[in-house]
């Protein structure tokens, strides 16, 4: 799992298939905290050719800039909010003068950052950061587990690791996530497997506009269709 957790923070966790809340059974939080921990502190954040010479490979670095500073202005106002409101910040990674150009601004550059009991009424605990901060939720029973699993009514991607097998596929089955990994994590992306999404979640898809609905909603004869398909009904073959 530690090597899962550091390749999901690649481009800053500014992915829609990033994996940024982990809801975690209340007896397994020390363990969890005790892998969880040391990958954060191991990332590197700054200017992937800061230290480049000839002859000599660059430092190692995880993840530049995000998108933008107005971005990492928005993030900053998240997790200020969140502990305004009890929220414990589990860490916080700050960033290395070393690891940048002399001078260069870094504004835009944001570290890992987790939290732990993130209340309700945050908005990082509703929406997704996009961005390199996580959130840590504990619960005590199975219905628990699946209603903070389903908080953001869809997902494009769920994961359960859990060393039952058959309440692992139990769970998974009540998820409302388009795809979900047992003791794996899940790509939107995976190679021969349907693309699309479940609940709020499918609402992305459409940006490409009416090419692509029709693209994703003229399937074979008899093959399942996935999503909500919101305009389904205005394509042109189904007036």
């Amino acid at each position: 799992m530690a090597k899962q957790l550091k390749k999901g923070f690649e481009y800053g966790k500014q992915r829609c298939t990033a994996y940024p809340r982990f809801v975690v059974e209340r007896g397994l939080v020390p363990h969890f905290l005790e892998m969880n921990l040391p990958v954060l502190a191991s990332l590197k954040v700054g200017h992937p050719l800061v230290g480049e010479k000839p002859d000599a490979a660059p430092p190692s670095v995880d993840f530049g800039p995000l998108i933008n500073s107005q971005k990492v202005e928005e993030l900053h106002a998240m997790m200020s909010e969140a502990e305004s409101k009890g929220a414990i910040p589990l860490y916080k990674c700050r960033l290395e003068p070393d690891m940048f150009l002399p001078g260069q601004d870094v504004s835009a550059y944001m570290g890992p950052c987790s939290f732990l009991h993130v209340p309700r009424n945050c908005r990082l605990y509703h929406n997704e950061p996009f961005g390199p901060v996580d959130s840590i939720v504990v619960v005590d029973t199975e219905e628990e587990f699946v209603t903070e699993m389903n908080v953001s009514n869809g997902a494009l991607m769920a994961s359960i690791a859990c060393d039952e097998p058959e309440t692992a596929r139990r769970i998974a089955s009540e998820l409302r996530a388009f795809k979900v990994g047992i003791n794996a994590v899940r790509s939107r992306g995976d190679r021969e497997e349907t693309f699309g999404g479940i609940g709020q979640s499918w609402q992305g898809c459409f940006v490409g506009g009416t090419y692509l609905v029709q693209a994703v909603t003229q399937g074979a004869p008899g093959e399942r269709l996935f999503g909500n398909f919101p305009d389904y009904t205005l394509l042109p073959e189904k007036r």
